[in-house]
């Protein structure tokens, strides 16, 4: 017999392209010889994004915003030769599905096309320039999509909602987010004054069956219709949180979806009789320690919540971190957490006039438990107040982008927990003009930065802020999207999350050898 050998990096490189992994084995399934001992990282080729359904009102104004990063390692991958950037695409479609309330958005008709004004995001050309595009009413369906070669590195798309009035009016934003199989949203509610639901999103060609448990202050609630929920491929389900359980309603829930097949995209839509409304994002996923970026200087209120999905309950230590350093929150040094059980504390007076973060971390560091968190933030007073979230984030490990961000209305910060942290912040081209901008700043272990200052020169429209870290510690970053209206403060956070652009492949030649 003859001995033939099969080179496996081309195979290897095009898999990582397409779904963002790669690996090498033997065909015992263990790992091929040498598979990890020279590996390089290449940018990512193929990435799926969902947007939700905006909003239920008829005066919502929505703003899509679409943004791939310039950068040297972008369109190098597989297949990114001469003509990369010619085939290359970074496109949203209308999903099929329900409206915010359920509603079919068809008026009855049956006809499911979206209206005119349900227009997806222009196509991105080229790396380094946000598009913009809008959408008004309730009629706007979800969007689902993906990009492809050289926009597919970091490609970043922001939904921004402002509802001037009626019940669920404020500024809502959201990164739309990439599908996965587990998800968890601290914060949620059940109570009578607030109308959340989960929006499930399937941006794949599959169909999705997913699975959405609820858990308040006593534990898991008896839930009904949480099992099995299908989701059609390029399709949405909302979900009424109210609907899934008959227990007494409930100011503080944890939300878990997960997937039993398929993936999905999730986020919660909150609307507060009182409060305005906004999106949670999920929580970074659960983690002994515990950053939640972002607080702002004038926060007239802020509740943390908090659930440990674990065996075991958890004892944490709170700090407060203001631009002048760490420090501990009166009367809320500690807090105990029952597995299985959301724990919630109001932190009133927090800021007091100074952008901040708050760390979570084990009392006993040699005994951590997995917590996920997130904060209720309101500003302003009575029928003047805005509500907002900000979930925990995890820190960026190579770049990570906030789109959608405005002259005088954003302001970015950066919290260093640990050590000094070294990043470099871009300000791209303006969405109708404008030069970019890039600054190296420097956030002292334990402080948190808020910055207002970069921007891009001879600004039109909108544009994007991307941070990369250069030394030192870990740094995580959020961003607060302000547009006051009628003396309503109206705001939003997106904490920013690595956008993981790169994918790490073999890079020398592996051989496998194989008998035929």
């Amino acid at each position: 017999m003859k001995r033939t050998t099969l080179s496996l990096i081309a195979g290897a490189t095009a898999l990582a392209a397409v779904t963002g992994f790669a690996a090498l084995t033997a065909p015992d399934g263990t790992a091929a010889p040498g598979a990890t001992k020279a590996t390089t990282r290449l940018p990512v080729e193929r990435v799926g994004l969902a947007c939700p359904v905006p909003s239920s009102s008829e005066v919502a104004e929505t703003v899509y915003t679409s943004y791939t990063p310039a950068g040297a390692e972008t369109g190098k991958g597989t297949g990114a030769g001469k003509d990369g950037a010619a085939r290359s695409t970074a496109l949203l479609r209308p999903a099929a599905g329900a409206t915010a309330d359920g509603g079919t958005g068809d008026g009855g008709t049956g006809d499911k096309k979206p209206p005119a004004t349900a227009k997806a995001p222009a196509t991105v050309t080229a790396p380094g320039k946000p598009v913009t595009a809008r959408a008004n009413g309730a009629a706007v369906p979800a969007l689902t999509g993906s990009a492809t070669g050289a926009l597919a590195s970091g490609w970043t798309v922001q939904q921004t909602t402002v509802v001037p009035a009626g019940g669920p009016r404020g500024l809502l934003g959201l990164t739309c987010g990439a599908p996965d199989t587990d998800f968890w949203f601290p914060a949620a509610s059940t109570a009578q004054a607030r109308h959340d639901y989960v929006h499930l999103t399937n941006p794949d060609d599959t169909a999705a069956v997913a699975d959405i448990e609820l858990y308040g202050p006593e534990g898991v609630l008896k839930s009904q219709f949480t099992e099995g929920i299908p989701v059609p491929a390029h399709s949405t389900v909302p979900v009424l949180l109210p609907t899934l359980t008959q227990e007494a309603a409930q100011r503080d829930v944890t939300v878990h979806v997960t997937t039993r097949s398929g993936r999905v995209g999730a986020a919660v839509g909150v609307a507060d009789d009182k409060l305005g409304s906004d999106w949670i994002s999920a929580s970074a996923d659960p983690s002994g320690s515990v950053v939640l970026p972002g607080i702002p200087a004038d926060a007239a209120s802020v509740r943390l919540v908090v659930f440990a999905p674990g065996e075991d309950d958890a004892d944490l230590k709170v700090k407060l971190s203001t631009a002048s350093g760490a420090i501990v929150p009166a009367g809320a040094d500690t807090l105990h957490v029952k597995s299985g059980m959301t724990t919630s504390i109001d932190l009133p007076d927090l800021t007091r006039g100074s952008a901040a973060s708050l760390f979570l971390a084990p009392e006993d560091p040699k005994r951590p438990v997995p917590v996920v968190a997130a904060l209720q933030v309101v500003r302003g007073k009575g029928d003047k107040s805005e509500i907002a979230f900000i979930p925990a984030a995890g820190a960026i490990s190579a770049r990570a982008t906030a789109a959608d961000n405005r002259a005088g209305a954003s302001t970015l910060s950066l919290t260093a927990p640990e050590a000094d942290a070294r990043v470099t912040i871009t300000a791209s081209a303006g969405s109708e003009a404008g030069t970019p901008v890039t600054k190296t700043v420097t956030v002292k272990a334990g402080t948190t930065a808020a910055l207002t200052d970069i921007v891009p020169q001879g600004l039109k429209g909108s544009y994007a802020l991307t941070v990369e870290p250069v030394s030192g510690g870990k740094v995580y970053a959020a961003r607060t999207l302000a547009a006051p209206q009628d003396g309503i403060p109206m705001f939003t956070v997106q904490t920013l999350a690595d956008d993981r652009g790169t994918v790490e492949v073999p890079s020398a030649r592996q051989d496998l050898g194989v008998l035929d």
